[in-house]
């Protein structure tokens, strides 16, 4: 196995020697170069797992500009290099600026040995990380067809996201459960000019609060009791690439504050560090919850919701796209019977008729899952309708929640009534069906029963 080639660009010659000895016996090959010039043509021929670059030289000795100058020329270049700064004393605005041109990580001289080691080795296993991330991510999509959608609206959809997937702008996604968010962030990355690099993806409703700042800035060793390492939060794992926030709409206010600083300013601190980390990220958020309703009840910012929404897409419903389902689930027939071994599967024209005759509250997170347990427990290559195992009862609430559709002229709020109430009906009274059948949580569905006055209609089966 070959040592990782660190490149040392330094015009101090006891420091290239003194740094050679201790990484030599740390298991790196080293590289010295007495300034960035010689870097430049050096890196024009040839790579390197790492650079160290000092930040000031004998034609400048105080500003910095030759590092700077240099870190503005690495970041045009095709091949990622993790660069490390070097300083002879504490100076903060430098520091700054260098991690804002691209520096993963700085060590002032003179340095620890054991925090150098340290400091390398920690952007070495970061860059492994985004290599790995980058090549599972293609693995993915090319052993994936994307999918094709027949319906005019998910066309309409594509050709948008498409056309702003090239920009930088916040995009914004909305809509239920399972309509496929997350597979619609992935094909946005994967059409920008950032797709080189990470999507990182983190579900917000899913952090705790004590961690946010933790999970999503990182954190140093020793920073609180259970730190017992330094660790990368999402902002730098993302950093270059994409970062998708999934249910954005479940971040408490605390944590939202804190979110929208780095969105204004770009800027944040890792946990246990003074030092401001520059952020450069794309961000894709989604949500199915009802922002204006939020930000109204003060349980969302507005600021915030206009930072995330630059642009904002709502991603509609299966049973609003019909044209979609059968094809749906043709792909997630092949799909999940190449992972089973089942590859000669097919569905009968009657089970296709059901699937298209159900009003799917799960959406395609639902469709998958139902076709995943045909595919598993089927005994025969032609799936029939007994296959799909969609009781009639939850067909007749698809029914009738497709024939509530169609209102006669009423108010929203005399049309969200009558819906809540005929589902309740069709669900026999059980909160939780008639929420799913909805579209939306149980918690939605109870403030609802609590704003009408049916908080005590029915009882959960």
């Amino acid at each position: 196995m070959s040592k990782p080639l660190i490149l040392l660009i330094e015009d101090n010659r006891e420091v290239r020697l003194s740094a050679r000895f201790i990484l030599e016996d740390h298991g790196f090959s080293i590289t010295e170069l007495e300034n960035p010039t010689q870097a430049m043509e050096y890196l024009q021929q040839q790579s390197a797992a790492l650079i160290l670059l000092d930040m000031n030289f004998a034609l400048d000795t105080t500003s910095g500009e030759e590092g700077l100058r240099f870190l503005r020329w690495l970041q045009q270049q095709p091949q990622q290099i993790p660069v490390v700064a070097m300083t002879a004393w504490s100076n903060t605005q430098l520091v700054v600026q260098a991690m804002q041109l691209g520096a993963g990580d700085f060590i002032e001289k003179p340095w620890q040995n054991q925090r150098l080691v340290q400091v390398i080795s920690q952007q070495l296993k970061l860059k492994d990380l985004q290599q790995k991330n980058q090549q599972l991510s293609s693995a993915l999509h090319d052993s994936e067809p994307e999918l094709v959608w027949q319906s005019a609206m998910m066309q309409r959809l594509m050709q948008q996201l498409q056309a702003v997937a090239a920009s930088d702008a916040n995009i914004l996604l909305t809509g239920e459960n399972g309509t496929g968010k997350s597979q619609l962030a992935q094909f946005v990355h994967r059409h920008s000019a950032r797709r080189a690099a990470p999507l990182v993806s983190v579900n917000m409703g899913a952090i705790p609060e004590t961690l946010f700042e933790s999970e999503m800035f990182g954190h140093k060793k020793g920073a609180f009791t259970d730190a017992k390492e330094q660790r990368h939060g999402r902002f730098m794992l993302a950093q270059g690439g994409s970062l998708f926030l999934d249910e954005i709409a479940n971040l408490p206010l605390p944590q939202q504050a804190k979110l929208l600083r780095v969105l204004e300013s770009g800027q944040y601190e890792v946990l246990g560090s003074s030092v401001t980390e520059r952020s450069d990220v794309r961000l894709i958020s989604a949500s199915n919850g009802n922002f204006s309703q939020l930000i109204q009840d003060g349980l969302f910012r507005q600021d915030l919701y206009y930072r995330l929404n630059t642009l904002e897409f709502r991603v509609p419903a299966l049973r609003e796209r019909t044209e979609d389902i059968v094809p749906l689930a043709r792909f997630f027939l092949q799909k999940h019977g190449l992972r089973y071994q089942k590859t000669a599967l097919r569905l009968a024209p009657a089970a296709e008729h059901l699937l298209q005759s159900y009003a799917w509250p799960g959406n395609i997170r639902e469709l998958s899952h139902v076709i995943e347990r045909a595919v598993l427990l089927c005994q025969d290559s032609v799936l029939t309708p007994s296959d799909l195992a969609i009781p009639p009862l939850r067909v007749s609430e698809s029914a009738a929640l497709s024939a509530t559709q169609q209102f006669p002229m009423m108010t929203l709020e005399q049309a969200e009534l009558q819906l809540i109430r005929q589902a309740l009906e069709c669900c026999r009274g059980n909160k939780q069906k008639a929420a799913d059948v909805l579209g939306i949580t149980k918690s939605s569905l109870y403030r609802r029963l609590e704003k009408y006055g049916l908080e005590h209609y029915g009882a959960d089966l």
